[in-house]
Parts: C-alpha cells; sequence; structure tokens
C-alpha cells in the first residue's frame, strides 16, 4: 500500500456516510484505498459480499469509476441473522410488507442512483455460494463483509478467494481477536487466510487487508 493513500472526493464521501450501514469512515477509506491499488495494479473487477443498503458499495463503485473496472455486489438482501425480526440491528423500515421478509435491494438501489453510481456497480442477487460456484472471472479485490457465521464466512472465503488474482487483495470486516469486541467467524477466517499464505498489509480498526501471494 503506497504511503499516501487515495481518497474519494467529498461528495462520495459525503454520500457513504449518509447513507444506512455500519462501516466507520476510517474503515470505509481504508476499503477504498485498497479498491483503488487493487484495481490500478490489475485491471480488474472489485468485489463484496454483503451489500446490506449500499453504504460501502459506495465506495467500491468510485474506486471502480476511478479506475475503470467495475464494482460487484453480492447479497440476497434479505438480511443476515443479526437484521432479523427481534436481533439487534433490525430495522421494520426494510421489511417488504407484501412478503413479510427484508428486502434490501430498494434502498441499495435508491442509494446508489442518489450518488451517481449505478453504471459502475453490477449488483449480483443471490446467496454468495451459488454465485460464487458460477463465477468464472478473476477479481482484483475480494471484500468478505456478508453473514457472521462460521459457515457464511467460511462460505464466503471458500468461494471467491480462490478467483483472486496473483497479487489481489482480500478484505475481512468485523475482525475481533477479543471475544468481547464480537464474533469470532471473520477472525477466523482471517486467520486461515494468513496461515494458507496471504499476507498481512494494513489493519485498520476491525477491517484487515490481505495481498495474496505470486503464484
Amino acid at each position: 500500500m503506497t504511503q499516501t493513500q487515495p481518497a474519494p472526493a467529498p461528495e462520495v464521501l459525503a454520500a457513504f456516510e449518509a447513507a444506512d450501514g455500519f462501516m466507520p469512515v476510517d474503515e470505509g477509506l481504508a476499503l477504498y484505498a485498497a479498491a483503488v491499488e487493487a484495481a490500478e495494479r490489475t485491471g480488474l473487477p472489485v468485489l463484496e459480499i454483503g451489500t446490506y443498503c449500499g453504504r460501502s458499495a459506495i465506495l467500491l463503485a468510485d474506486a471502480a469509476r476511478r479506475t475503470g473496472t467495475v464494482a460487484l455486489t453480492v447479497d440476497h438482501h434479505r438480511g443476515s441473522e443479526e437484521q432479523q425480526p427481534g436481533w439487534e440491528y433490525h430495522d421494520t423500515t426494510l421489511v417488504d410488507p407484501e412478503v413479510g421478509l427484508m428486502d434490501t435491494l430498494p434502498r441499495f438501489r435508491r442509494t446508489l442512483h442518489r450518488a451517481g453510481l449505478e453504471q459502475h456497480v453490477i449488483a449480483l442477487v443471490g446467496r454468495s455460494p451459488q454465485v460464487a460456484a458460477v463465477w468464472g472471472g478473476r477479481l482484483a479485490l475480494v471484500f468478505i463483509d456478508g453473514g457472521h457465521t462460521d459457515e457464511h464466512a467460511t462460505g464466503d472465503y471458500e468461494g471467491w478467494a480462490p478467483h483472486l488474482a496473483d497479487g489481489g487483495l482480500l478484505v475481512v470486516h468485523d475482525v475481533f481477536p477479543d471475544p468481547a469486541d464480537g464474533g469470532q467467524a471473520p477472525y477466523r477466517v482471517y486467520l486461515r487466510a494468513l496461515a494458507e499464505g496471504f499476507e498481512e498489509v494494513a489493519v485498520t480498526g476491525s477491517l484487515r487487508v490481505l495481498r495474496r501471494a505470486v503464484r
């Protein structure tokens, strides 16, 4: 990573801060810098797993616009486990009244539209392992920020890390070494990636950026 990291324009950062979601600004800026670096170096798309309402997708889309590539977002848009009724992060305004289930896709699309970034994003609506199984291309960056159970986090890693180009970046969110700070599934994925040859290149809050070795 370079010493002077690329940063989004003020209007892009303002759109990020205004969007629904949970990523802090410092972690968002680190994600943006990683996406620009990886896309510039490889010319390949960047991908996130776990889109919710599009907060981090704004930054990935702007990084794609800046580097002449595209951002891919993978989400079934029915909400992760902690966003279901009765859980801490449930938002009743995101429930589709006709079917009674979470549906974050409309909010996500409005978020991108307001930010002027729709044309730089391909939304892949489906479950991560299923989408990964039919994806045939290489990627500059994979950002894991989907479900935080071991099943989901491991599935995201096993499904998408193999698609990273040599020297590509794996970004894992909500990595908490201390169980008192949060769930451990992303931390276990992070440790596995290190054990399997990824090199850590940046740490910002709970965000970890790792580079795939050139094979």
